[in-house]
């Protein structure tokens, strides 16, 4: 079963740009369900950890921004909005692992490019976490400048906006 990371694609659901990303991996759909849901196990590789249960209607804050549950279909999908934005997880039984697949509708404006590498990093430790090997957020950033230009590219955006934030970021490492 390979879950070497694929670069995510940009789709349109309801008219707005989504970013898709999949990923297989070698763990039973329960497993990655708690991986993707349990607010421990989220802190530990993705950007925030909501303090959730999760439960359809149960409202969250993290990152300074609210999010709600919108869909809880144990051990399958997971969706919320977050900072009016639509985000999910489904779960996808494949062989003796599981198909993750996570969508991100993004809002106006966003930066497509800088957003996606963003994402790319954070399910790049996703596996990681799984084998009981974390990945420290330091380490899964390093290579997020080439990741960006390569979506900035594959999408036909322009890089600026996700230049400079990966500038002030380095800027503030070293301050």
């Amino acid at each position: 079963m390979n879950s070497t990371p694929r670069d995510g694609t940009l789709e349109t659901i309801d008219g707005r740009p989504a970013l898709r990303f999949e990923r297989v991996l070698p763990y039973p759909v329960e497993r990655v369900w708690r991986a993707v849901s349990v607010p421990a196990e989220l802190g530990s590789w993705f950007p925030a950890a909501a303090d959730w249960t999760p439960a359809v209607g149960e409202t969250f804050e993290a990152g300074g921004a609210v999010g709600e549950v919108t869909e809880v279909d144990p051990p399958h999908r997971l969706a919320w909005t977050y900072a009016g934005q639509l985000h999910s997880f489904d779960l996808i039984e494949e062989g003796n692992g599981t198909k993750l697949v996570f969508i991100h509708v993004v809002g106006d404006g966003m930066p497509l490019a800088q957003t996606a590498a963003g994402w790319h990093t954070y399910l790049s430790r996703l596996e990681p976490h799984l084998s009981g090997e974390p990945v420290t957020e330091e380490v899964a950033h390093q290579d997020w400048a080439e990741t960006h230009e390569r979506y900035a590219a594959a999408f036909g955006v322009d890089p600026a906006p996700g230049r400079a934030f990966a500038e002030a970021l380095k800027a503030n490492a070293e301050s």
